[in-house]
């Protein structure tokens, strides 16, 4: 089994660090359900201002307040304004890597989603992996293929775009 990324809130800004509460990070539901985050699940949180690297879990505040708070010890890593990456993740056999379709959000200052994007692995001609991430927002329209069924070509960018 390997640990592999599930789904990830890239460049969230932290809202409030409470030290005084008993840990964990409260998020906004509508962005963990989207990116497929669980209450109560553990996540890996890595702040891109101080590169600090934590782990805890998941708890729901309210919807549609865009939150990001860190709870507990986690308060001393973060501080508001801070943008960070959340990640869950799972252990999957090596034969389904190619059937996770990570979903990963991207957010503007106000925590606000700006990209939807899929992270996709797929085999090679040669037997090796090949990775892409799928941009919602660039996916050419469906058209119709062979035998009427709808064929849709996803648009991949470049990771290089987004770290």
């Amino acid at each position: 089994m390997r640990k592999i990324v599930a789904g990830k809130l890239h460049g969230i800004h932290v809202t409030e660090a409470n030290l005084d509460y008993h840990g964990s990070v409260t998020l906004d539901p509508d962005h963990c359900e989207e990116a497929g985050i669980l209450p109560m699940e553990f996540v890996e949180i890595w702040n891109k201002n101080s590169g600090a690297r934590i782990s805890t879990y998941v708890i729901l505040g309210e919807r549609g307040s865009c939150c990001c708070i860190l709870n507990g010890a986690a308060a001393r890593t973060c501080q508001p304004g801070d943008q960070v990456i959340i990640c869950n993740s799972v252990y999957v056999d090596q034969a389904e890597l190619i059937t996770l379709k990570p979903r990963v959000l991207t957010f503007d200052k106000d925590n606000r989603v700006v990209d939807r994007l899929t992270y996709s692995v797929e085999r090679d001609a040669g037997g090796g992996y090949s990775f892409s991430i799928l941009d919602e927002a660039r996916t050419p329209p469906a058209r119709a293929g062979a035998g009427g069924q709808i064929v849709t070509a996803p648009k991949s960018v470049f990771l290089a775009d987004f770290c």
